[in-house]
């Protein structure tokens, strides 16, 4: 899964970063908002984290921005700004979730995942498809009810499609949910990520489906 994390504080974003990269996410990082305008409104992600004070453009304008444009992606505002007018105003809006500073990063890694998981109509924290099981809240995966052990890249790669379960992924839309915007991409690297996975939880498990992307499904034998 890709955020893009908003933060003109260098050391700040730095730290979230090394945290969110920790737990799998893939981190674009923009110092200003007229970067995060542009970002947001040009590049895929699963979620946002938004400061409100930022060089160039005001974070209120990049989310209103953002929201004009039709970008739906889930909006975890943190900022230091506490007053209830602040809140009121990010959520007009659009924000999502807001957090105030201090924070605990661990507090943003789970905001951020249920922001996910709801952003992609799951109620519940934990889903199933066949024997594999995701427990979108911590982060983790079960196959036959005991932990399976991922990389990163393909930790991302299953997520994408365990929250899109029986539904094709375009390979263009897993290539952009995967890797960061500084990431070199080979041609071929879903395809030997969905070839390792595929070793992992079963080789009918993830479908191809030709000229589109793949599918994950619970109905392999």
């Amino acid at each position: 899964m890709r955020v893009l994390l908003v933060e003109d504080d260098a050391e700040l974003a730095a730290g979230v970063a090394a945290v969110l990269k920790r737990e799998h996410f893939a981190v674009d990082i923009a110092r200003n908002g007229e970067d995060a305008q542009h970002l947001g409104e040009t590049e895929s992600f699963d979620a946002a984290v938004l400061d409100l004070g930022l060089p160039k453009v005001d974070g209120i304008a990049v989310l209103k921005s953002w929201r004009k444009a039709g970008r739906k992606l889930p909006v975890l505002v943190l900022t230091a700004r506490d007053g209830w007018s602040d809140k009121v105003e990010g959520f007009k809006a659009g924000a999502d979730d807001y957090l105030t500073k201090p924070f605990r990063v661990d507090e943003v890694v789970l905001r951020l995942r249920a922001l996910i998981r709801r952003s992609e109509g799951h109620a519940e924290s934990r889903i199933v498809c066949g024997p594999l099981t995701f427990d979108a809240q911590l982060g983790t995966f079960e196959l036959d009810g005991l932990p399976l052990r991922l990389t990163g890249l393909e930790w991302r790669v299953l997520a994408c499609l365990t929250l899109r379960k029986e539904v094709v992924v375009e390979r263009a839309n897993l290539i952009e949910r995967v890797y960061d915007g500084d990431a070199e991409v080979d041609s071929n690297s879903v395809e030997v990520i969905v070839a390792r996975l595929r070793r992992k939880i079963g080789h009918d498990r993830i479908e191809t489906v030709r000229g589109r992307g793949y599918r994950l499904t619970a109905s392999g034998s």
